[in-house]
């Protein structure tokens, strides 16, 4: 088995697109929460929040014929990932396009103004509208494939359409994709872009906060009084690297992932089961080779919905017992679908290599359904680790869990 390490990041997220800038917003224990007021527009849409990712912009070297294939999902995935590739000091390298570098990396779906004008042809049966390229911004596989593209990359793709852990498995896999030989080097990560009719599928579901008029309350992970989950976007890359390889090259290293599981419920498509939960920590515990005792922090999917803090809470609480650290990152910029697994691993990472952690914004009082645990609230808490544990839960019944060691 081959050791992989991350040996380039990247993050484009509401809370800024560089780490002080992020760093600083989630010390100040702010949320980036707005009310949305062109989704007011909306009949019968309950939720009018959001956290818009507002400074991102198409890069001026990036050409027309380039970008035609892109939504602003696979546009943000791009830039994310060339930004990693620059970290990594890969950019410019041509043995990135040599077969030995892939990329797995996913989104829920692809651009939805482009699923628009496929909906406007069968609604109005007139294909005027569409192009060539307007199934490839909508296709769900359309981050990884432009990334490839772009870069030139001639490994294998590994889509990761999975919704919330879409970067999660991004990842994973290609920490397996590297850890069993057959990549030396991959891209992994996760996109959303921000869409009403994404927030409108949590709203049928009763899942979304309503708290239009107090933005800076919502969402509250964990709290006796939260109402929902608030949607953001963004995006996430990360360069993995065989251990030997980066070595030789003389590459910096951040942080060896040492540890994954993915799993599924196996029971329902909305309904989060604890029970696999709890198994997939475990499973990933057991690839890492190491005891629960070894972590010293988790980076929780908390959501803010009901169902989803108490079941994830209650199987940790039953895999690390009562005085875990704990806290969800969702309370800062919403929940980025699937561009929050790599998001929340990048800012777990650092702050685990400056030996702090950000608090769960809004929580005030833990809800008494949740499992015990020690959950940081209030301001950040200084632990100083070099094992934490990232997880993402998504629709389907689909668990992953992932450990990373400080290096």
């Amino acid at each position: 088995m081959r050791r992989v390490v991350i040996t380039g990041m990247s993050g484009i997220s509401p809370l800024g697109q560089d780490w002080p800038t992020v760093a600083a917003n989630l010390k100040a224990v702010k949320n980036k929460v707005v009310h949305m007021e062109a989704w007011d527009d909306y009949k019968g849409l309950n939720t009018r929040l959001a956290s818009p990712v507002l400074d991102f912009e198409k890069p001026s070297h990036y050409k027309r014929k380039q970008v035609r294939s892109m939504g602003r999902v696979a546009l943000m995935a791009t830039v994310s990932a060339e930004r990693a590739l620059i970290d990594a000091g890969l950019l410019d390298d041509e043995s990135i396009k040599n077969g030995k570098m892939g990329v797995s990396y996913g989104s829920c779906a692809g651009s939805t103004d482009a699923i628009l004008d496929f909906g406007n042809m069968l609604q109005d049966k007139d294909v005027r509208g569409i192009n060539a390229t307007t199934y490839i911004r909508m296709m769900s596989h359309t981050a990884a494939v432009n990334i490839g593209v772009f870069f030139g990359l001639t490994g294998r793709v590994i889509p990761t359409a999975s919704a919330c852990t879409s970067g999660s498995q991004g990842i994973g896999y290609a920490y397996e994709a590297i850890k069993y030989g057959q990549q030396d080097l991959m891209i992994a990560g996760g996109a959303e872009e921000l869409c009403p009719s994404e927030a409108a599928v949590f709203d049928t579901l009763f899942a979304t906060s309503v708290k239009n008029d107090e933005p800076h309350k919502t969402p509250a992970p964990f709290d006796k009084d939260r109402d929902g989950l608030v949607l953001g976007e963004g995006a996430g890359s990360f360069i993995l690297e065989e251990y030997e390889h980066a070595k030789a090259r003389g590459a910096r290293i951040y942080a060896e992932i040492i540890g994954f599981a993915c799993n599924s419920d196996g029971k329902h498509i909305t309904q989060p089961n604890t029970k696999t939960m709890e198994i997939a920590m475990r499973c990933a515990l057991q690839d890492a080779g190491i005891e629960a005792s070894a972590i010293g922090y988790v980076n929780a999917h908390g959501t803010s919905t009901a169902q989803g803090d108490v079941a994830e809470t209650q199987a940790t609480h039953r895999v690390f017992g009562s005085e875990m650290p704990i806290s969800s990152l969702k309370s800062y910029m919403g929940h980025t679908l699937g561009a929050c697994g790599v998001l929340e691993a990048w800012m777990s990472i650092l702050m685990m290599k400056e030996k702090w952690f950000a608090p769960t914004v809004n929580l005030k009082e833990v809800d008494s359904e949740c499992g015990e645990l020690d959950y940081i609230m209030g301001a950040p808490k200084s632990i100083e680790t070099d094992y934490i544990m990232t997880n993402n839960f998504a629709f389907g019944g689909i668990n992953t869990s992932l450990i990373i060691k400080n290096i």
